[in-house]
């Protein structure tokens, strides 16, 4: 499976120990201000935290991510710390329904960004339509909503 191991770091190392990255996210940010709850969507390929984060975060250029708070639906297993080049990320949980399907990413002194977890097996279609409604500064849409409109077929 590519898509959940990753391409090959070219790194190999004593024992015959190899490195992966995962490959670049499948990612869309809201370009200036946004006016809704979300800054973008990401569409990961497994529901792995500690192998998918450390791709999302390194594509972000915010900085370094200290704290992560994700949802027990969309992340079941999370550990409570994901390693990432240079630093481990805290990673929280949250039950509050208002943040299901988000993560929030929090960085630097004060800044943070909210964004859509698209589920791993999502349509091309309906992710695709995910990426580009969260992304939109105007839309106003939480992710739950996005999402039941995308299972609904309207997107």
């Amino acid at each position: 499976m590519r898509d959940v191991t990753g391409t090959s770091a070219d790194g190999v190392f004593p024992g015959g120990a190899r490195t992966y990255r995962m490959p670049v996210p499948r990612l869309a940010l809201t370009a200036g201000v946004g006016h809704g709850p979300l800054d973008g969507a990401w569409w990961p390929r497994c529901d792995l935290l500690e192998l998918e984060l450390p791709a999302l975060v390194g594509s972000l250029g915010l900085g370094s991510v200290t704290r992560v708070t994700v949802d027990t639906v969309a992340w079941p297993d999370v550990p409570r710390t994901v390693s990432t080049p240079g630093h481990p990320i805290e990673v929280a949980l949250s039950d509050v329904d208002t943040e299901a399907h988000a993560i929030a990413l929090e960085y630097g002194t004060a800044g943070h960004r909210t964004l859509l977890v698209i589920p791993p097996d999502q349509s091309v279609a309906a992710a695709t339509w995910l990426l580009t409604t969260a992304a939109d500064p105007e839309n106003t849409l939480t992710a739950t909503h996005m999402l039941a409109l995308a299972e609904a077929g309207f997107a």
